[in-house]
């Protein structure tokens, strides 16, 4: 089993099938003030927007303070906090469920999702063989990991008790997967790893600054 941490590598990795084509716009918010937001749309440069200000995109502004940013996004409303990334869902070319997602300054693809019905956030790591999490993180979602089947994985701070569980949904953007293999390790980790046991079921494109996910089954 692989380890929870997050790899140096992970832009490099993206070997996965190409995704089916897909309209879809992906917006960071990356600085908020009262009346206006700093946004980034599809992986280009940075740029202020007053509110009632549309950009080329078809991004509109509604409104926004120092707490969270309401946009219209392909017409659909959304509300984003500093740092957060907008999940824009379309169909691609097969029909099947598609999500963008956009990657953070640091280059990781992190967005917020649901494991069994329940909030979190979620960073892209094709390096983890499992959807993966902290204990903290499992028992705040609700999963009773320990009694999951037990085993060992190393971190940077040694090796540490993990638990294999199975969850019940994992849902990111409008793409929704059932019974997916899980690790919940004794450790700390700041986010959920969206590993392969969810993405290898998934068609994956890179492009700049953001990444397709299709549904394969």
């Amino acid at each position: 089993m692989k380890n929870g941490r997050c790899h140096s590598s992970l832009l490099g990795l993206f070997f996965l099938t190409a995704a089916c084509a897909a309209h879809a716009t992906g917006v960071n918010v990356v600085a908020l003030f009262n009346g206006k937001a700093m946004v980034i749309v599809n992986g280009g440069k940075q740029r202020m927007l007053a509110a009632g200000e549309t950009t080329a995109e078809g991004v509109k502004l509604i409104s926004a303070d120092s707490s969270a940013a309401v946009l219209e996004i392909d017409g659909k409303r959304q509300t984003l906090a500093m740092g957060q990334a907008a999940n824009i869902q379309s169909a691609g070319e097969s029909g099947n469920p598609t999500t963008i997602l956009t990657a953070e300054s640091s280059g990781h693809f992190l967005t917020s999702g649901t494991i069994n019905g329940v909030s979190t956030r979620m960073m892209v790591d094709t390096g983890a063989t499992m959807v993966s999490m902290s204990s903290a993180e499992a028992r705040r979602i609700g999963l009773s990991y320990l009694r999951g089947e037990r085993g060992y994985v190393s971190t940077a701070n040694g090796t540490v008790p993990a638990y294999r569980v199975t969850l019940d949904t994992v849902k990111v953007g409008n793409i929704t997967l059932n019974q997916v293999d899980g690790l919940v390790q004794e450790s700390g980790m700041p986010f959920v790893l969206l590993g392969m046991s969810f993405l290898r079921r998934l068609e994956m494109k890179r492009d700049n600054g953001t990444m397709t996910l299709v549904k394969k089954y």
